[in-house]
């Protein structure tokens, strides 16, 4: 894997993982990947993106996806999030549908998750790369161990954490989480495939708030625009 530069704090205890041999392979994969003319999103300087949002020490949430959009211009780095001028994907319409139906939020007229991160929500992927019009393409290449680890440092050294896992992928994931430490919220993912099986009406943001208030944590302002 060629040097990244983190966010200090995540470089702190990320740093070792990039000399593993998993991640070395994997930035050999995303090598012969460009070479061969693939197109990869996000952009590379925006992979780590949602690191440089949400430092360590100021993660409140996490919300786990699986990995980037994959179409032209959508991803960057946030998971679930697009650029401003993008419009906002199925998905991310039914997650402003139960933030309408949780909080009574209009939803926004953008798919900018931004603001979101800047307080304290880490919008997460399992896989942080994805090729163009080829959704999955990138699991098992070497993604998982590092997705995982942050998981586990965030688990191990941290409390009173939110982990929102949406969809049956995200929850193996997130199996490890000390319930006694943390709040871990589960439902259906918000895909259109499965929106309606658990995910409406599950509530996941003022449940978030109201276990983040009774820890003495700053709620999260979810209003977007």
């Amino acid at each position: 894997m060629p040097k990244v530069k983190l966010e200090t704090s995540w470089q702190q205890r990320l740093a070792p993982l990039f000399e593993t041999p998993e991640m070395k392979d994997l930035g050999d994969f995303l090598r012969q990947e460009k070479t061969a003319g693939k197109k990869i999103f996000p952009p590379g300087g925006k992979i780590f993106h949602a690191f440089a949002l949400t430092p360590f020490d100021q993660v409140k949430i996490v919300i786990l996806g699986q990995d980037p959009y994959h179409g032209p211009g959508q991803a960057h780095g946030l998971s679930f999030s697009v650029e401003a001028n993008v419009p906002p994907p199925p998905s991310l319409k039914n997650i402003y549908k139960e933030l309408h139906a949780d909080l009574g939020l209009p939803p926004a007229s953008h798919g900018n998750l931004s603001a979101w991160a800047r307080q304290g929500v880490l919008l997460l992927n399992s896989s942080l790369t994805v090729e163009e019009a080829r959704a999955g393409s990138h699991q098992n290449k070497g993604w998982e161990p590092f997705t995982d680890a942050v998981m586990d440092v965030l688990n191990t050294e941290r409390s009173n954490i939110v982990f929102i896992l949406w969809g049956r992928k995200a929850m193996q994931k997130g199996h490890f989480i000390d319930q006694e430490k943390h709040l871990v919220i589960t439902s259906a993912h918000p895909s259109p495939l499965s929106a309606h099986k658990g995910f409406f009406g599950s509530s996941p943001f003022s449940r978030a708030n109201a276990y983040l208030a009774r820890n003495h944590v700053d709620p999260i302002d979810w209003y977007l625009n």
